[in-house]
């Protein structure tokens, strides 16, 4: 894993830039808020916080330019679904205590204003998110989502998977697009990991 780059900014263009190190031009992927903070500092020297993704077809490096835009991308990269380059258009539209604030409230509509992240792929990071975001950053527990999981808690007798399948409904899935996705989960797993299940195969 590299965890930083340190050495002279080559160039830097919205979406990349190439560092120096020692005479080895790396390229990073970067974010336009990244990008506002070092495109001035083209010759001089820079430190940026990285991630480092191998895949069969392609090894890709990011940059990021501080610590804590570095911790929300691989938040981001977290939730089902979200790959580096849907949580680098969201980083680009968002700092990270913007995007936690937002996460916190369930702002789905304004997180999904980012390139390629529609209103259903916001709600899930809202889903995922949500409690971890509150504990961490806000100092406190509270439900993602709270309509789902009041819906969720005044269900009766229901069982986990129709449960779940009220819960997709709420996040803007057809019923035939929710049962379809629950088609084969174990209905004695808890709706909390039945959902994120669900979500995949939605993808």
């Amino acid at each position: 894993m590299i965890y930083h780059v340190n050495g002279t900014l080559d160039s830097c263009e919205m979406g990349y830039c190439v560092v120096d190190c020692s005479g080895v031009g790396y390229k990073l992927s970067i974010s336009d808020n990244t990008f506002e903070q070092i495109c001035g500092s083209v010759g001089e020297i820079i430190k940026l916080y990285s991630y480092l993704q191998v895949r069969e077809d392609g090894i890709e490096l990011f940059g990021f330019n501080s610590k804590e835009e570095l911790e929300a991308f691989k938040l981001l990269i977290s939730v089902s679904g979200i790959g580096p380059k849907n949580a680098l258009a969201i980083l680009s539209l968002l700092t990270p205590d913007k995007l936690y604030t937002l996460i916190a409230q369930e702002d789905t509509k304004s997180i999904s204003r980012a390139n390629g992240i529609g209103v259903k792929t916001a709600a899930r990071i809202v889903l995922e998110l949500h409690d971890k975001v509150t504990k961490m950053y806000f100092g406190q527990s509270s439900s993602a989502l709270s309509t789902l999981k009041g819906s969720m808690s005044s269900s009766g007798g229901k069982g986990h998977l129709s449960e779940a399948l009220d819960a997709l409904i709420v996040l803007g899935y057809s019923r035939q697009e929710a049962q379809r996705a629950l088609s084969g989960i174990d209905p004695t797993l808890d709706v909390e990991k039945i959902i994120p299940m669900a979500l995949a195969k939605l993808m």
